[in-house]
């Protein structure tokens, strides 16, 4: 009995000390996502908005930010967040063909809907040029730069992101494009700026330096580390050398046969800390820098 004893109160104590280290990894209180897709859509779903922000307050996350490619989803949000007490739920547009592309007046809509949800404006995204020529999906696109200039309307469309404290992410533009739009939004008065899927979008570590540079955040999707694991290892590179401060994580989840985008933060974060981040990198990725671009805090 001595000798077990002493055992039995080790395993005891090393079980408690597991469950509690499994709890710290998978607590979402202040966590945000803002990389949520959901249905109605045109492209397979696994879930609806509803469900979708259900799913995400019972997990305990902070917010979310619906994501659609062809249609805004302000008010969207706005029913979700009718629905769903507990969660801040935030919407968007993505100046893609469907909306008009550099369309002015789809974000002036934006804010203008009830229930005050407008918060994102991306540009094109599936109809950009980068995007577009790199995947040869066709002739016809929304360029929002020519002969190394902004687009008619863009400069209008950062005036309104201005005036409105809005966030302006870069959706699928070149790292070139992103690197000359950011100081022109900054001139026309934008704050917060966001560079969709950094490394999605092909930047080299010294483009996201200098995008980190000059003021915008970054965001580290799941979706691309879930399908190339191999990928955790550069985004750890990144956050290392460039710092906490300039990134975000998301889930980019969504997609009919993927977990729901709770499950995504947990699995990422927990991927993380396993390639070497550590707990005040993690709320700097997930918490902090996320809840200042959407001014939570």
């Amino acid at each position: 009995m001595i000798k077990v004893f002493p055992a039995f109160i080790f395993l005891i104590t090393f079980f408690i000390g597991l469950a509690s280290t499994q709890a710290q990894e998978t607590d979402l209180s202040r966590v945000i996502d803002m990389h949520v897709h959901a249905g109605p859509d045109s492209r397979p779903r696994a879930m609806n908005d509803f469900e979708a922000a259900r799913m995400a307050r019972d997990a305990g996350l902070r917010a979310i930010v619906l994501k659609n490619h062809f249609t805004m989803t302000a008010d969207r949000a706005a029913l979700a967040m009718a629905q769903v007490e507990g969660l801040e739920i935030f919407g968007g547009v993505a100046l893609n063909r469907a909306v008009g592309g550099i369309n002015p007046e789809a974000v002036r809509q934006l804010v203008a809907f009830d229930g005050g949800r407008g918060k994102v404006v991306w540009l094109p995204t599936f109809d950009a040029e980068f995007y577009v020529k790199r995947a040869g999906t066709g002739d016809t696109y929304v360029s929002v730069m020519e002969n190394e200039s902004p687009v008619a309307d863009l400069l209008q469309v950062f005036q309104i992101i201005a005036e409105n404290s809005l966030l302006l992410a870069m959706g699928h533009s070149a790292p070139e494009e992103v690197l000359a739009l950011i100081p022109i939004a900054k001139q026309q008065g934008v704050e917060q700026i966001l560079v969709t899927h950094v490394f999605g979008q092909e930047a080299t570590a010294q483009q996201m330096q200098q995008m980190a540079d000059a003021g915008a955040k970054m965001e580290l999707d799941w979706l691309a580390a879930y399908t190339d694991p191999a990928l955790l290892r550069d985004y750890a590179a990144a956050i290392q050398s460039i710092g906490a401060e300039h990134f975000i994580i998301s889930s980019d989840f969504g997609q009919a046969g993927n977990p729901d985008h709770a499950t995504g933060m947990k699995q990422f974060i927990k991927a993380l800390t396993e390639v070497g981040i550590n707990q005040t990198q993690l709320e700097m990725l997930a918490e902090q820098n996320p809840a200042a671009l959407l001014g939570l805090d």
